[in-house]
């Protein structure tokens, strides 16, 4: 299994994030290897979200879709205050 950890600023409350990530869930998760997500408020004000994927190569078809990085400029990044930090990589325990 394969995903990624964003790390960020939001100006919003994480629910609001969590709303929008069950939105995705439904319009498109399963179609790209779409396995499961948790997200997290941190103590310090950021919002960590792990998002994995069934495999490597379907993550990396999500990232170079067009219609997802149009859905991530309208939904998402409105949210966060600055870039995100990203993580990418294999689930070891999966």
């Amino acid at each position: 299994m394969y995903g990624t950890v964003m790390v960020a600023r939001i100006s919003v409350s994480a629910q609001e994030v969590h709303r929008r990530a069950q939105q995705w869930e439904l319009d498109r998760g399963t179609s790209v290897g779409f396995v499961d997500r948790w997200i997290m408020s941190a103590d310090d004000g950021r919002l960590v979200m792990a998002v994995r994927f069934e495999s490597k190569e379907k993550y990396l078809a999500l990232a170079d879709d067009s219609t997802q990085n149009e859905w991530w400029e309208r939904e998402v990044m409105p949210l966060l205050v600055g870039e995100p930090e990203w993580i990418d990589g294999e689930w070891v325990d999966a």
